[in-house]
């Protein structure tokens, strides 16, 4: 054991930090093997030998990662190791989940498959694959299953199983843009969130599939297109197994499904354990639900108004309109038009109010990306406050409270911290939309798409293709794993490694 004078010196958290990063990679390759099993079970050789590729790398990598800080096991992060560790974890899973797709033939190159794992690590489903009707099983398999990780986070996912008897692992829960705890106990929360997750992937898996078999897919294509839809909107991340992604089903029915399966997954874990041990009073009195359903609700009234006369069927419209902005507002990104459609049909008017909901985003501490629809309520209490303050005497005190969980009561530190995001967001924003301009495209289109790729969300207007520059495709990759960490962990990484080159 180290004591705490000798912990101070870099090298050790470095140290520290590539065995966590080690563990965790370890527990993705082992995840892989479900993807290798799907390619043996059909007979797809040349898939499984690529994901075989993949599992021999992240098990290779971990265990120089593990060996290398093996002395440090029980040492306790520090905040600025602790965030580091989770940004440079995501990038390093990303690269290496991005070898076998490449491998498969579906990419036109490795920084394609760098995109497209990354846009579902980060549960955006922005996608680069070509000619996914036609993907083999396991690739698919492994597309959905990134999804899962990377929306649960991939740390966590080591923090629930593999992390036993390891200290200061709130700086790596923090790190992966988790806000809250369930439990005091950092691995206790983390059992719980995977817990609540694999509950509805059993429930939401069986909803699909049986309505799949009805509208009449046979029944294993029924389940893997069930499954894979599930992870895809549960994760929101809107991956879908075939190219018209959900519009492909023609149907109402797993429409309303898919829905509320993104909507179940853009709310707080958090809630879904108070709601599933009995407290349902906690899902009227929540300040952030009502401020999701709020803006959902309005942005959706808004967005109406401006697609009248778009389409002639006032059922199709409701329709259209209200499954898109859910799907843009929760960060799924599933889509029933065609991208070129929300280009050539859609009014800017609701093109802005699109961006709006994909900016805007789901809740904290569930597997939605985007600004947050507490720090939304935390500004907006904050607003109201200030207002209060101006109309009443100088001598009164005026004490602004929500209910979140608890009853909390506003604070600078909530209105610094919520404020300090948004203007991180907006600005990086601004940054893409800036880039897309540059690079040729319409201002209308460069906005929707680096809301989507910020916000996590995966709808696209046309311009996320293979054709597009790589450079933007670099600027996209990079938005995308900001919005998902909130920038901190991503900051942190660059300042732990000026620091250790400095040192070094």
């Amino acid at each position: 054991m180290y004591n705490k004078h000798k912990f101070k010196d870099g090298r050790i958290e470095l140290r520290h930090v590539l065995y966590m990063t080690g563990k965790t990679l370890s527990a993705i390759g082992i995840v892989e093997t479900v993807a290798a099993i799907t390619s043996l079970l059909y007979r797809e050789w040349n898939m499984l030998f690529n994901l075989m590729i993949g599992i021999g790398l992240f098990f290779l990598v971990s265990f120089i990662f593990i060996f290398i800080g093996r002395d440090t096991k029980e040492e306790k992060f520090s905040w600025g190791a602790g965030m580091s560790m989770v940004a440079l974890t995501w990038a390093l899973g990303a690269l290496i989940s991005a070898v076998p797709p490449y491998l498969s033939g579906h990419f036109k190159s490795y920084l394609d498959a760098f995109f497209e794992v990354m846009s579902g690590y980060t549960t955006t489903g922005l996608v680069l694959i070509q000619d996914l009707d036609h993907a083999p099983m396991g690739l698919n398999m492994w597309r959905h299953l990134i999804c899962y990780i990377g929306g649960q986070g991939m740390v966590l996912m080591t923090l629930s199983f593999l992390a036993s008897g390891m200290r200061g692992l709130l700086k790596v829960y923090m790190g992966e843009a988790r806000d809250e705890q369930i439990f005091p106990n950092v691995m206790h929360t983390a059992r719980i969130i995977w817990s609540v997750s694999l509950l509805y992937l059993v429930l939401g898996t069986l909803a699909l599939t049986i309505n799949g078999v009805l509208i009449g897919l046979p029944l294993d294509m029924a389940f893997f297109r069930g499954l894979w839809m599930f992870l895809g909107g549960w994760d929101t991340a809107g991956f879908a197994p075939q190219s018209q992604n959900a519009m492909y089903f023609h149907s109402l029915s797993y429409e309303i499904i898919s829905m509320t399966i993104m909507i179940l997954g853009t709310i707080n874990f958090a809630l879904h354990y108070f709601i599933l041990t009995g407290n349902y009073k906690e899902g009227i009195r929540n300040a952030e639900i009502k401020s999701l359903f709020t803006t959902i609700t309005i942005l959706s009234f808004l967005g109406a108004v401006a697609l009248k006369g778009i389409y002639s069927d006032g059922a199709v419209s409701f329709r259209k309109t209200f499954y898109h902005f859910v799907s843009a507002h929760t960060g799924t990104g599933f889509a029933t038009l065609y991208s070129q459609q929300f280009f050539y049909e859609w009014s800017d008017a609701a093109i802005i109010l699109l961006v709006v909901a994909m900016l805007a985003g789901g809740s904290v501490c569930s597997t939605a990306g985007g600004i947050k629809a507490l720090r939304i309520a935390i500004l907006a209490n904050a607003l109201v406050n200030d207002i209060k303050k101006m109309i009443k005497p100088d001598s009164a005190v005026v004490v602004e409270k929500f209910h979140h969980l608890k009853e909390v009561t506003l604070q600078d530190r909530h209105v610094r911290n919520a404020s300090i995001i948004t203007l991180l967001y907006i600005a990086t924003f601004a940054f893409g939309t800036l880039a897309g301009t540059f690079f040729g495209y319409p201002l209308k289109a460069a906005m929707f798409e680096s809301a989507s790729a910020l916000g996590n969300v995966g709808l696209s207007i046309g311009i996320t293709q293979p054709s597009m520059p790589d450079a933007l495709k670099i600027i996209y990759i990079f938005m995308m794993w900001v919005g998902r960490l909130e920038f901190m962990s991503v900051i942190a990484l660059f300042a732990f490694l000026f620091k250790e080159a400095k040192e070094g």
